[in-house]
């Protein structure tokens, strides 16, 4: 196919890494058996390109080039049925989405310091130059490397800035491009409700199940809830702290910077005006959501 592209595009040339470089006057596309060919943008029209595209993949060159398995990923994911017999799964795996504050690090750079903390090397695969997805195998999690302790690495390292959403572990490719559409717009969604680095999913569910609830009934459930606490912003923060500590007294108050006993009269304060007792989980739940709700 190459040779036949050359007879029409006399420009064309082949991408070897570390004897040319991905010129930016090129346009550059990925054909069928990986390989990354580029012509002059001089030689294209735009109806030249948009063919081209029709039968290969156009791509970015501020991207990583694709490894054979990345490359399969790709595919699967794109396809609109694939089937498991599409690609040999030897371990079940899991989609972690991830967003980089823009120009804070090339893709790169990234891809290099991710394979760094992994025994084996992860499939990653960019959506655009600050976003994509890292497809995580089982045996990989044997690590016991969290996604918390990556973030502190990149941060120390790299002064990186970035948000992970780890998705639920999958044993098969069913329903697979769903799963990836849908994981990479709840990501998006959950991160406008939480400044939390990592998110798990089922940490999102809360999220999840309030952004999908009619705003005058989220208006309602935060104004029955709360009550006077509304605005309450001081109140709402220790509360919502005291949530994610997981209704633990002492933790929460280290967190806040807070004596024990102060806590505990801030707490009786919300119980007494409101008749809601968050020391207790069914009622730390709906206030915990009605405090999304306002968001």
């Amino acid at each position: 196919m190459i040779n036949q592209l050359r007879k029409v595009y006399s420009t064309l040339i082949v991408y070897n890494e570390g004897k040319n470089k991905l010129d930016q006057n090129y346009k550059w596309f990925v054909t069928g058996n990986h390989e990354v060919i580029g012509i002059h943008e001089d030689e294209l029209t735009s109806k030249d390109i948009s063919l081209l595209e029709a039968f290969l993949v156009p791509y970015n060159i501020e991207l990583p080039i694709l490894t054979e398995e990345e490359e399969k990923w790709r595919q699967v994911i794109q396809s609109k049925e694939p089937t498991d017999n599409a690609f040999e799964l030897d371990s079940s795996f899991r989609f972690v989405y991830f967003f980089i504050s823009e120009n804070q690090i090339s893709p790169n750079l990234f891809n290099d310091a991710i394979h760094e903390l992994f025994a084996k090397r992860v499939p990653i695969l960019w959506k655009n130059g600050s976003e994509g997805i890292i497809i995580e195998k089982q045996q990989d999690s044997d690590e016991n490397l969290s996604y918390d302790q990556i973030i502190d690495v990149l941060m120390s390292d790299l002064y990186v800035n970035i948000n992970f959403f780890v998705g639920p572990f999958k044993e098969d490719l069913k329903e697979i491009n769903h799963h990836f559409e849908t994981l990479t717009n709840d990501a998006k969604t959950v991160f406008g409700y939480t400044n939390k680095p990592v998110v798990t999913y089922v940490d999102a569910i809360p999220y999840l199940l309030i952004h999908q609830t009619e705003p005058e009934l989220r208006d309602e459930i935060s104004k029955t809830i709360l009550q006077e606490y509304l605005d309450d912003e001081d109140t709402l923060k220790m509360i919502e702290t005291f949530v994610q500590c997981n209704l633990n007294i002492s933790e929460t108050a280290k967190e806040l910077y807070m004596h024990r006993n102060s806590l505990q009269y801030r707490l009786d304060r919300f119980l007494e005006k409101t008749g809601i007792d968050v020391r207790q989980f069914q009622h730390a739940m709906p206030v915990y959501l009605a405090m999304l709700a306002r968001k």
